[in-house]
């Protein structure tokens, strides 16, 4: 019988979000911005985050947010001269963030020694991401072709939907991370070294063991393609990895977990650019509250502002 209940409520929503999807496109902006409209908005996201389906994706931008890159610098003051710095970043995907942080860190504090670990659960995409070879061509047509460099186009591209993985990167910037070949773009050796990828689960009980005490983690947009109660443990799980003291970095997450995790372990958020790295991957905050990988909007007013929009925590004492 309750079985029944719930597959009735489930529907019932999924029509309800049908029709709200129809509504909140045809709501003028200044309606959308209202308080009536925000509340509306919030009540559709907090049913798309029940009933939506979630899958991951490995659509990604180098220098995806740039607020996240300033306060990693920020951060990065702290560091003693001439320390080895241990950084992973898990759900590595394409690669796109760990040669933007390995850019930002060497960039910041070229006296570091960087030990980067990338870490990803799909082995095909993590070999992708260590070659570090990105196609500067457009999206791949249906002529089947093959080939090297079909399927470094392919691969590129996978899950892009139209926007080009360089997309917010300076010609400056491409000139100095890759040594630019026809139609591709390869990742320069220097900014390799230190670096080791592992495929792994980093919710898996044996994770931290293996991985290792870490200075900084960044378990950035992956979490939130997972359902929340499994997405609460697997943040517990990648907690353990950060060694007293250090930072852990996590957007792209439903704020309702992030908030009760870091509440009930007791994290430090991290005041600095709070507003401005919440809000700095466009690519997020456009599809709220239609779906579930959006975040909603920055809202000051809520007396657990700084906790709820924090992207970065100190975890536990030095």
């Amino acid at each position: 019988m309750r079985e029944i209940v719930d597959l009735t409520v489930e529907y019932l929503a999924r029509v309800y979000l049908a029709v709200a999807r129809r509504v909140w496109r045809r709501l003028p902006a200044a309606a959308r911005r209202s308080g009536l409209g925000m509340a509306y908005g919030a009540q559709v996201h907090s049913l798309v985050l029940r009933y939506q389906p979630r899958e991951q994706n490995h659509s990604t931008f180098f220098f995806r947010n740039r607020p996240e890159l300033e306060l990693l610098q920020r951060l990065l003051g702290g560091v003693s001269q001439g320390a080895r710095l241990n950084l992973s970043i898990l759900g590595c995907s394409k690669g796109a963030e760990v040669y933007s942080f390995a850019w930002t860190i060497r960039g910041a504090r070229p006296d570091v020694t960087l030990a980067l670990s990338a870490v990803d659960i799909s082995q095909d995409i993590l070999d992708f991401a260590k070659e570090g070879v990105y196609s500067l061509a457009g999206q791949p047509d249906d002529s089947g072709s093959d080939g090297h460099n079909h399927d470094v186009t392919l691969r590129t591209h996978k899950d892009q939907r139209n926007v080009s993985i360089f997309d917010r990167v300076t010609e400056r910037e491409m000139e100095a991370i890759f040594d630019l070949e026809g139609d591709e773009a390869k990742v320069k050796p220097w900014l390799k070294e230190g670096m080791s990828w592992r495929r792994g689960d980093v919710g898996s009980p044996e994770f931290a063991r293996v991985l290792g005490p870490q200075d900084i983690v960044v378990a950035n947009r992956f979490l939130c393609h997972m359902k929340p109660d499994a997405a609460e443990r697997c943040l517990r799980s990648i907690a353990r990895v950060v060694k007293p003291g250090g930072y852990l970095f996590v957007s792209g997450v439903d704020l309702d977990v992030r908030t009760r995790v870091a509440r009930d372990e007791g994290w430090t958020p991290v005041p600095d650019l709070l507003e401005e790295l919440h809000g700095g991957d466009p690519s997020l905050m456009s599809g709220w509250p239609l779906e579930y990988w959006s975040p909603e909007p920055f809202q000051a007013a809520r007396p657990d502002c700084h906790l709820r929009y924090a992207s970065v925590f100190k975890v536990g004492k030095s």
